[in-house]
């Protein structure tokens, strides 16, 4: 389990910080969909700063599996209000935020796994 819990927290850190430089950076993509939802763009930086705080987290989460375990549920409460957001205005949309999602709730499981 504790090899699955590594690739698993690899791919999904990776994809959280291609995500998170593309709103420091903003990018025109990431803006348009923030700005659909109604999201502030001056404020991005925020959403940003927590999907590098989770990728943070959950790399150091191999060594200590409770921390996996408490990025996972954040980024899953984190994917939640995106798909929410989404919804909201009638946009489903929603495959990548839901991906993001079931990541997040796989690197829980097999961090609880391995802890």
């Amino acid at each position: 389990m504790h090899t699955a819990m590594i690739v698993v927290s690899a791919v999904f850190a990776a994809l959280l910080l291609a995500s998170a430089g593309g709103k420091l950076a903003r990018q025109e993509m990431q803006m348009t969909t923030l700005r659909k939802v109604g999201f502030p763009e001056d404020k991005a930086w925020l959403l940003g700063a927590c999907e590098v705080a989770g990728a943070g987290g959950l790399v150091l989460g191999v060594w200590r599996p409770p921390l996996a375990i408490a990025a996972s549920c954040g980024l899953i409460l984190y994917f939640l209000g995106a798909i929410a957001s989404h919804v909201r205005i009638r946009d489903f949309a929603v495959a990548p935020a839901v991906m993001m999602l079931a990541l997040a709730a796989a690197t829980a499981v097999l961090g609880g796994f391995t802890a």
